[in-house]
């Protein structure tokens, strides 16, 4: 059945375009709340903007959902432990905006200096005063950045551009960085008795709200001009207004509000404060760009891919287009780990050898934990819940890498320890053709093998002899199950043997311990490799 994408509220035509061709893409009016919840019924991902709530209830009515996503910045209006909780990916546009973001502030800082909106809205009833609205020069002046995140820093180079000096305060940046950006890293007091201009670019956590107040408006430079294009409730709207009532601020550009919307603020009174509804990503090129952002991360989270903007996946980030391949197979040498075990092991250590580890291969480590409980758990397994899995179950999964290798380019292992001491292996690579990459396994228990991870996968283990093949083949074919790829290894004659066998179809319980029977195996097991 083609996956359901429920859309909420607007997006742009060309993110609609990347999902119709994969999915049925259905529409709600996300602020009726009935027609919401009835339409998540089907849904398996939806998308908001900032009018529609996902929150438990939401999440709690969409059985089949496996990804939100917020087409913008912020995340308020999704509740973030619940879709944890079920497994359920959230993703949102963490670069949509940065340069609408960027140019709004230094819009704000230009419109301050030059008095423009109130010269503006005083030319338009009637008044020619010119001398009123006398501004001052940007260029020599000096310019406090707050906050070097990605803003930040694209603020910072837009103000080098008028010939500014530019300081900045950010305790979690390195000064040699801040050199490379043109930046001289400062302490907060210093930036605020130094700045003719601050421009504030940080997130909203409890450590920076109300970072800017009466105390730190006491010490600013007499004349400075305040820029808040970030978040509300960074900067004392209240404390504000009374320095600029006082003379100690020039005047303010602010876009953000302690609580929004916002239509009554002390800051409105104020002719040398310019105040906008928090346009900072209001610009058609963001809005297009958090659609099709998200439109890509639902489309690669329903394909079971890794989507590097999920919040909620406790490895996030740029995966290396080197590393990408080996994500599957990660997740596959899970899933035989947990089928040759016979269960949960007690711990497991993910193994990568190979010129990889140059990357950060960590998500390969969270790609085999999916694959070892999607067999194991009625509910679904992601990127999401795998971790909290492992721990619920007390199953330890470590990383370990090395640059060395054996007969590969490129080597994972996933080897675990289980509760009754004895330890389990399987390993594999992944070749690379012209075609396509092709995910194999190279080493089963210890057993050398070369056969393809795909479809179901049958390990019998048992003491070498002759006719086992032909009675296993026989077995197989009487129950009308046809046998894709076989291959047995076996460490010397007459000693303990391995088959392992590619099928077309699941086996039944009752067929696998029939084959088991018939060749007096040791242990034998099914894995589903299968793509999801």
């Amino acid at each position: 059945m083609t996956p359901v994408v429920l859309i909420a509220e607007e997006l742009a035509p060309a993110a609609i375009e990347v999902l119709a061709h994969d999915f049925d893409v259905r529409h709600v009016d996300g602020t009726d709340r009935p027609a919401l919840l009835a339409a998540l019924s089907e849904a398996n991902a939806v998308i908001v903007r900032s009018a529609t709530q996902i929150d438990a209830e939401a999440i709690a009515a969409a059985p089949k959902l496996k990804v939100v996503a917020r087409a913008g910045v912020g995340l308020d209006n999704v509740e973030v432990p619940a879709a944890t909780a079920r497994g359920v990916m959230v993703v949102n546009a963490p670069t949509s905006n940065i340069v609408s973001a960027a140019e709004q502030a230094v819009a704000l800082l230009l419109a301050v200096a030059r008095n423009t909106a109130s010269a503006s809205a005083a030319l338009k009833a009637g008044e020619w005063k010119r001398s009123k609205y006398t501004g001052v020069e940007v260029q020599g002046k000096t310019v406090g950045v707050v906050g070097l995140g990605r803003i930040g820093v694209l603020f910072a180079s837009r103000m080098a551009a008028f010939g500014t000096r530019l300081i900045a305060y950010d305790p979690y940046i390195q000064p040699a960085r801040a050199a490379q950006l043109g930046v001289r890293l400062v302490g907060l007091e210093e930036l605020l008795r130094e700045s003719d201009f601050i421009s504030i670019h940080l997130p909203k956590t409890p450590e920076t709200v109300g970072l800017i107040g009466e105390k730190e408006l006491a010490i600013v430079k007499p004349g400075v001009r305040i820029v808040n294009a970030a978040r509300g409730g960074l900067v004392d709207e209240q404390a504000l207004a009374d320095a600029i009532a006082e003379g100690r601020v020039g005047g303010a550009g602010i876009d953000v509000y302690g609580k929004e919307p916002c239509t009554s603020s002390p800051l409105f009174a104020f002719d040398n404060v310019v105040a906008t509804p928090h346009l900072g990503a209001s610009t058609a090129e963001a809005q297009d760009k958090a659609g099709l952002a998200v439109a890509k991360s639902v489309k690669l989270a329903l394909q079971g891919e890794f989507v590097p903007d999920a919040v909620n996946v406790q490895v996030g980030g740029v995966v290396a287009e080197e590393v990408r391949p080996l994500l599957p197979l990660a997740e596959k040498l899970g899933r035989a780990f947990t089928a040759v075990a016979g269960g949960v092991a007690a711990s497991v250590t993910v193994e990568v050898r190979g010129g990889i580890v140059d990357h950060d291969v960590s998500v390969l480590k969270l790609a085999a934990t999916k694959g070892l409980f999607s067999s194991v758990v009625e509910e679904q397994v992601t990127y999401v819940n795998a971790p909290n899995l492992a721990a619920e179950r007390g199953v330890e999964v470590t990383l370990s890498s090395s640059a060395d290798t054996i007969d590969q380019s490129n080597l994972v292992t996933v080897r675990g320890a289980l509760p009754d001491g004895s330890t389990v292996s399987v390993s594999g690579t992944v070749v690379h053709t012209g075609a396509r990459d092709i995910i194999k396994l190279t080493e089963v228990d210890g057993f050398d093998v070369e056969i393809t991870a795909e479809g179901i996968l049958l390990f019998l283990r048992y003491v070498d002899r002759p006719g086992v093949v032909g009675t296993v083949g026989t077995l197989l074919g009487e129950a009308g199950v046809n046998i894709a790829a076989m291959q047995v290894a076996r460490r010397e004659a007459g000693g303990e043997t391995l088959m392992t066998l590619t099928v077309d179809q699941a086996l039944g319980a009752d067929l696998l311990t029939s084959a088991a029977e018939s060749i007096g195996a040791v242990s034998a097991s099914a894995a589903d490799l299968r793509d999801e």
